[in-house]
């Protein structure tokens, strides 16, 4: 099942999502919804700790 990073919420071909790889480590794909992208919710990467948005 595809869901959000920060929210958890299920978004499979949901409109406004957001798919990129890691900024940091390039290893692990970062899936967002449309709702935390505008509420600038803060996600981690799994693999790096990375977390964003900055």
């Amino acid at each position: 099942m595809v869901v959000c990073m920060s929210c958890k919420k299920p978004i499979a071909n949901s409109k406004g999502m957001a798919k990129f790889n890691c900024p940091k480590c390039s290893k692990y794909e970062i899936l967002r919804c449309k709702k935390c992208r505008e509420i600038v919710t803060k996600y981690t990467c799994p693999g790096c700790g990375f977390e964003g948005p900055n």
